[in-house]
């Protein structure tokens, strides 16, 4: 028996679906936008006569973008922070996680609440610096891995999945066999585990790719800069009117110019998560789901 609608769930639906696709089209226009307005005229950009279709197309934007030094040393140094500090966010995080889930661990509610506490408490952006300062990390590398090195929700998350994914019984079982506990971890927990590794790493990677406040403070050499903060120069300080533009000796033609660079510098600058999104999108449902079941 096919059970009838009432006309106002035929109305809900209706609203339903038209909010959300007015919903999807906010979120998505703004970035089509940016597309093809990389590919045309500034000057009609900027007259407000490109909608829906690139007009007067040109790859000028992208040539001077790839030809400059600065946004391929930016590409190299964040592909190197979000590698480093990825492995680094996911090793320690598995490993506390899984620790603070054994009901064997002496203390673990201590260490929880600590942790917890960290989250609504911090010392502040100032004490911070002096620690990373006094730790000799400033204008280095590290200090765009190791301060942010464990987050605590990413921890909280991790052991929620180890407690209700992983039977204690298996370790019981791998204990009777005389498995060591850190046998047991590597060649038990982890391969059974597979996506809370895939959330973290794409939690964590996503967060060193898109990472530039901790490069404004700790950084001073424009060598370590990583592509955000190329990119931040670039929309707001307006440097595109430097190295890359400095060949055009009109200025209007140099802020024509600029004005089109910006538009693909924001598209170079996210086009790896963007591509890598689709692929990967699903974990971030199961990651916000492993952390919603159980505190």
């Amino acid at each position: 028996m096919i059970a009838t609608r009432s006309t106002s769930d035929k109305w809900f639906d209706a609203v339903n679906y038209t909010l959300l696709s007015l919903l999807v089209v906010a979120v998505l226009y703004p970035l089509y936008f940016v597309v093809i307005a990389s590919f045309s005229n500034p000057d009609l950009v900027n007259a407000g006569r490109i909608w829906l279709l690139p007009r007067e197309t040109t790859l000028e934007g992208y040539r001077r973008i790839f030809a400059d030094e600065t946004i391929w040393l930016g590409y190299r140094n964040t592909l190197l922070y979000t590698g480093l500090g990825t492995f680094l966010n996911v090793a320690l995080t598995l490993t506390a996680g899984y620790a603070l889930s054994r009901a064997d661990m002496p203390g673990r509610n201590g260490f929880m609440l600590a942790i917890v506490f960290t989250m609504f408490f911090s010392g502040g952006i100032i004490p911070t610096y002096i620690l990373v300062k006094q730790l000799g990390m400033v204008n280095t590398m590290w200090a765009m891995i190791v301060p942010n090195a464990v987050s605590a929700y990413n921890l909280i998350i991790t052991r929620t999945f180890f407690q209700n994914s992983i039977p204690h019984e298996l370790l019981e079982a791998a204990v009777m066999d005389g498995c060591s506990n850190t046998r047991y971890f590597f060649r038990i927990v982890l391969p059974l585990s597979m996506p809370i590794v895939a959330v973290m790493v794409l939690f964590s990677a996503v967060g060193h790719w898109n990472s530039y406040f901790q490069a404004l403070i700790y950084l001073k050499d424009s060598e370590l800069y990583p592509l955000q903060i190329v990119l931040r120069n670039i929309l707001i300080a307006n440097e595109a009117s430097g190295g890359m533009v400095d060949d055009l000796i009109n200025v209007s033609e140099q802020q024509r110019i600029a004005e089109l660079m910006k538009y693909g510098v924001v598209l170079v600058a996210s086009l790896p998560v963007l591509a890598l999104y689709p692929f990967v999108q699903r974990y971030f449902v199961k990651g916000v789901m492993i952390g919603s079941v159980k505190g």
